[in-house]
Parts: structure tokens; C-alpha cells; sequence
């Protein structure tokens, strides 16, 4: 007997998301089958829904790589996890393992990458098919509504902040005190840096500041550059952007010190503007990052496992995933949405 599940699914570009009925997919040789308890909202998803990127997903699909389960299935050949396991299915869904960027631990460049709902159907439904081997494994005492953000959000603004290289005792700004900017605080705060956000929003910032800011910069004043500067003693080691924000972008390159590292991870429409003599004479280095490896998720899970760092979530139903997209897109989320599938 076919058994159902409920997923909201992607039938035409730019239309709300449909919730389906669709029999629950069994795993073949090498996946996995996950029982959703949780599944992270992303701005990623509402790029996905309207098919904003060159490379756009194959209709119907279903959204959400921030997805974290039960293993209740094993396909033929799996020993990287077992069943009663939980673990969280990402943005990198599986990559070939063998190609130069696999072996040097840069597996989201790979290729041959798959991508968790996106090309691959992802965490917007009860149940889930997943590869073993590049599924997150979600630290005891962690719960599921919690970790679903740290695999995404988390990792990216972790690894983000790696890319910096900044050290223990110097700066970095955080440009963007959302979803992921809040979470950079955190994790830049647990690696010992010093940290200056950057935001629009005086409620935002005044939330960074409890999470640990030592300065806080509105990008609404006259000069935030200016004011960065004073507040850093010079302009930060490591400025991470999370901000889709092309002003943000051209604000962050003046935020940065002489021979340091301004690293974007938002994506905003348009092209990056660029000043060429600062970056040339200031010996500035921008570098582009994009979520994390394995061997990162691993490093971002484990903070939160200590206590470190922990998103600020708000709990919605799977029904209510279009009034989500509709806050998302409105900027009226200040900081996660967490789909809690034990309210359907």
C-alpha cells in the first residue's frame, strides 16, 4: 500500500508554492530516506521559487536545504549513517568526491555538485531522500528546530568569516545583522575577534550588541565608512557582507584595513561596483564564499553543540510557507524561520 506525504512544491516560477500529496519516496542503492522534523527558511529558497539564477531548477520541485530528520530508511550499500541517526540534509546535497576541488575539501565548486532544494528535492516535506555521505551529522543535545539554520546559515557565515583570515584580537564587521549576519556575530565572538556590525536597522544592531558586538555602525549615518574606521582604530582586518545590498558592498571595501580581506556572501542583483584604485593601492583582497565543506558544517555544528552560538528562531507550519515568502521577500524577518513539522 502507497503511503503519502505533504510537500510544498515549486509548480511554475514566481507562483506561490503548491502543498501536494505525493507517495513517499523509497531510497535506492547508496541514499537515504529522512523523516522531517524541521526545515529552515532561506532567501536562497525564495531565488529558487522565482528562478532568479542561470542555472534553474526542473519543475515541479520542492524547496529547502536546511532540512533535519530521522533516518528511517537505508538504500542498499549504506554504512555512513544507520537508522534512528539524525541528520540534516543541506544546500550541498552530494559532488563527484574524486575531482581537485573534492580532495581539497572545496566540494560546493565541485562540478558535478547537486544542490538540496534546488536541483535536488529538498526539506519542504515530511520526508526526504538523501546521500549518506554529505548529510549534516547533528550533535547530541542539539535539537532539530535549532540545528536547522547552523546548516546553512550557520556554516556560511562561519566559513565566511574563515575566509577573512582575520586573527584572534582583530577586527571584523559584520555587514547585515539578519539571518546570517546574526549569526556571524556569534561565531566571530566564540573565534576571539573583535566585531563591529554594520546594519540600517537600529533594532538589528541593538541585537548585536546583546549578542556581543563590540561596535555598531548605522549605514544610514553620513559617513558608516568613516565611522568604521574610527571605531576599528583603521578600518577592519576581515569584513564579511551578508547584506544583498550593492551600497553595502561598496561600503564594505572602504570598511577594510590595508592588506585585508572583504569577503561577500550576499548575493544582490546587479554588478559588483567596484574602486579599483582602493583595492590596487590598498593592497585589498575580496574574495567571494559560498557556503562551507563537510569538514566547515562540522566546525559550525560543534560550536553551537558547546553553547556558543545559537539562532534565533521563529516556529511556522508548512501551511504557512507562502505568508513566509511573502515576509522574506518584505524584509519583515528579523532573523530565522524554522518550518516545525511537528505542528502539522
Amino acid at each position: 500500500m502507497t503511503t503519502y506525504m505533504q510537500a510544498a512544491q515549486v509548480e511554475q516560477f514566481g507562483q506561490p508554492l503548491v502543498i501536494q500529496k505525493l507517495p513517499i519516496p523509497t531510497p535506492g542503492p547508496g541514499q537515504i530516506l529522512v523523516k522531517t522534523e524541521a526545515c529552515g527558511v532561506c532567501h536562497t529558497d525564495l531565488h529558487a521559487r522565482d528562478g532568479d539564477w542561470p542555472l534553474k531548477p526542473g519543475l515541479p520541485f520542492t524547496p529547502g536545504h536546511e532540512g533535519i530528520g530521522i533516518v528511517v530508511a537505508l538504500g542498499d550499500g549504506v554504512t555512513a549513517v544507520k537508522e534512528g541517526d539524525r541528520v540534516g540534509v543541506p544546500w550541498l546535497y552530494s559532488a563527484c568526491g574524486h575531482c581537485e576541488f573534492c580532495l581539497a575539501a572545496k566540494e560546493p565548486v565541485c562540478a558535478e555538485a547537486q544542490f538540496g532544494g534546488y536541483t535536488q528535492n529538498g526539506g519542504f516535506a515530511e520526508y526526504i531522500l538523501a546521500d549518506p555521505n554529505y548529510v549534516a551529522h547533528i550533535p547530541a543535545g542539539l535539537s532539530a528546530c535549532d540545528a536547522a539554520p547552523l546548516i546553512c546559515a550557520g556554516v556560511t557565515s562561519y566559513k565566511g568569516i574563515k575566509e577573512t583570515q582575520a586573527r584572534p584580537g582583530e577586527w571584523v564587521v559584520i555587514s547585515g545583522i539578519g539571518g546570517l549576519g546574526h549569526l556571524a556575530v556569534q561565531y566571530a565572538k566564540a573565534m576571539g575577534l573583535h566585531v563591529c556590525a554594520v546594519d540600517i536597522d537600529d533594532g538589528k544592531l541593538a541585537h548585536a550588541t546583546r549578542l556581543g558586538a563590540d561596535a555598531v555602525v548605522n549605514a544610514k549615518q553620513d559617513d558608516p565608512v568613516a565611522a568604521v574606521i574610527e571605531a576599528t582604530g583603521g578600518g577592519a582586518h576581515g569584513v564579511l557582507i551578508t547584506a544583498p545590498s550593492l551600497p553595502a558592498f561598496k561600503q564594505g571595501i572602504g570598511m577594510t584595513r590595508k592588506h585585508g580581506t572583504c569577503v561577500l556572501v550576499g548575493i544582490p542583483p546587479g554588478e559588483f561596483p567596484t574602486p579599483l584604485f582602493d583595492v590596487v593601492a590598498n593592497c585589498i583582497t575580496i574574495r567571494g564564499s559560498f557556503v562551507g565543506s563537510r569538514r566547515d558544517m562540522a566546525e559550525a555544528l560543534a560550536f553551537a553543540a558547546d553553547g556558543k552560538v545559537k539562532a534565533d528562531i521563529e516556529l511556522q507550519p508548512l501551511s504557512a510557507i507562502n505568508e513566509v515568502f511573502r515576509r522574506l521577500n518584505a524584509g519583515e524577518v528579523p532573523s530565522r524561520v524554522v518550518i516545525d513539522f511537528a505542528a502539522q
